[in-house]
Order: C-alpha cells, then sequence, then structure tokens
C-alpha cells in the first residue's frame, strides 16, 4: 500500500494550487511534508512571504505534519540552500517534487531574454538542481523520489498555444532531464518522474476550488510517483479530471540507431520531397 510513515517530502510551490494539493494528498498518507513557496504572483515575479505559513498552518490543524520552509529557485545556489535547510529539518529527505511555476505568454516577437531566462531558471533549472542537491543523501540512502514538472502544451503538438515558447521549452527540457536522471539513478535506488498536469489554478485566473479539472484530482498520481510503490523511472504521468495515463517515447522495435532506422531511403533533397507523405507519419498513441 502506498504508505508515507516516516518519509520526508520537499514540494516546491506548494502554498497554493497543485502544490497545496500535493502536501494535503502526501501528509495524508503519512509523509512530513516541507512546503516552499516564495509567493510570486501570476507573472512569476515578486515575492510573498505569507504564503507558504498560512498554508502550512491550515494542514497543520488537519492533524498533518507540514512545515513551510523558506528559500528561491532562481540559482543553483538558492536550490541547494533549499535542499540542506530540508535535511537539516529532520535529518533525510525521501522526495522533492518540483511544482513551482506559471504561464507566460509572450508572442514570438516580444519574448526578451530576461523573461525567457526567468521562465528556464524555475521551471528547467530549478529541477536539476535541486535533484542534484538531493542526489548524495538520497544514494547514501538507496532510496529517493524525484517527480519534475512538464506539459502538454509543450509535446502535444495538437494542444501547443501561440504565445508559450518559452514555457514549452522549458517543459520541453524537463522531458529530457527525467530520461537521463532516470537513468543516472536507477542503480541507487533514486526513482526519478515527471508530472503532466492539468487543474484550474491561478493560471486560469481561477481563484477557490473549481467546478472541475481539480487539483485534488491529480494529487494521488504525484503521491504515488513520491512514494515507494513507484519503481520504475523515466515516466510521464499525464493527470487530468482524476484520469491518469502514464506515457514515453519508445523506439520501434528493430532500428539499430542510428545506422538503421528502418525508415524511408533517400540521397537528395528532392527525393526526401518525393517521398515526404512516406517519410512523415505522425506517431499515434495505442492504448487497450
Amino acid at each position: 500500500m502506498v504508505d508515507f510513515k516516516g518519509r520526508v517530502v520537499l514540494i516546491t510551490g506548494a502554498g497554493r494550487g497543485l502544490g497545496f494539493a500535493y502536501a494535503r494528498c502526501i501528509g495524508q498518507l503519512g509523509a512530513m511534508v516541507l512546503i516552499q513557496d516564495i509567493g510570486a504572483n501570476s507573472d512569476g515575479e515578486g515575492a510573498n512571504p505569507d504564503i507558504s505559513k498560512p498554508a502550512a498552518e491550515t494542514l497543520r490543524l488537519e492533524g498533518l505534519n507540514v512545515h513551510a520552509i523558506s528559500g528561491d529557485l532562481a540559482s543553483r545556489e538558492s536550490c541547494h540552500k533549499l535542499c540542506a535547510d530540508a535535511l537539516n529539518v529532520a535529518g533525510r529527505l525521501d522526495a522533492v517534487i518540483h511544482n513551482a511555476g506559471w504561464v507566460a505568454y509572450e508572442n514570438i516577437e516580444s519574448i526578451e531574454e530576461r523573461s525567457f531566462d526567468h521562465m528556464m531558471a524555475i521551471a528547467a533549472k530549478a529541477p536539476l538542481w535541486l535533484a542534484q542537491a538531493a542526489w548524495p543523501a538520497m544514494k547514501t540512502a538507496g532510496y529517493g523520489r524525484i517527480i519534475m514538472t512538464t506539459s502538454c502544451r509543450a509535446f502535444y503538438p495538437q494542444y501547443v498555444q501561440q504565445g508559450l515558447a518559452s514555457y514549452a521549452a522549458a517543459r520541453m527540457a524537463v522531458i529530457g532531464l527525467t530520461h537521463v536522471l532516470a537513468s543516472e539513478g536507477k542503480n541507487d535506488g533514486i526513482i526519478v518522474n515527471a508530472i503532466s498536469p492539468v487543474a484550474k489554478t491561478r493560471m486560469w485566473g481561477i481563484e477557490g476550488e473549481p467546478d472541475e479539472l481539480r487539483p485534488s484530482e491529480v494529487a494521488p498520481g504525484v503521491a504515488y510517483l513520491a512514494s515507494a510503490e513507484c519503481t520504475e523511472g523515466g515516466w510521464i504521468l499525464r493527470a487530468a479530471n482524476g484520469q491518469f495515463h502514464a506515457t514515453k517515447m519508445m523506439e520501434a522495435a528493430g532500428v539499430d540507431y542510428p545506422r538503421n532506422l528502418r525508415a524511408v531511403k533517400a540521397s537528395t533533397a528532392q527525393e526526401v520531397a518525393q517521398k515526404w507523405q512516406s517519410i512523415a507519419i505522425p506517431h499515434v498513441e495505442t492504448r487497450q
């Protein structure tokens, strides 16, 4: 059974929305939960120290072992300090869930380097630095769970939204991180996966409890990924409306990469053009 008794779980961006739902769900399963939330606004800017502490107090009043932990995610140093502080709380860190992030709409002509770098720092670099910081303790313990956040808005062309180039770039970077770290961690008991959640939160302009796509309906999937019951890494867990679908891109059988892709042969650009209808075949998932 999924049980977090004796486990310590750090969740970023957990003062509101999805992160708060994760904290409640995992706390109800017996974990000591440490919630970080800098209290940024909906544009990912600024800070509000009055976000994480009241959130932790709310969950403590429900009988859960939840504590606020301060710190930001803007640099490698700050991410390492956050994990060090988390380890100092209870002497262990069993799972890290990087949930903090936001949606910023900028069309291609208006993207600035500062805004792009800020998005990458929080949504792509921070999960790497958090994993790096937690890795030694998890490796020594022979156990660890790391969950990063990605989005179907990035890896399914049908769901792309204009103006989300920076957001999509960061979320796609997370998929690469998940694959590599899952491979690096498996021999040491460190399981790394990604969650692709959909819920009506501040990112949707929703305040309060939504009528559908509730954060609480995503939380059980994240709790599973953060638990000892999850023993496979490299998955992207899609979660929305109480439904879950784990997916990963797998090579076709018989491919000898990179020498034989079992694909259409062509030796000139014109030949590629002539055979394009055979070359460009979208991959469509089939489910049983």
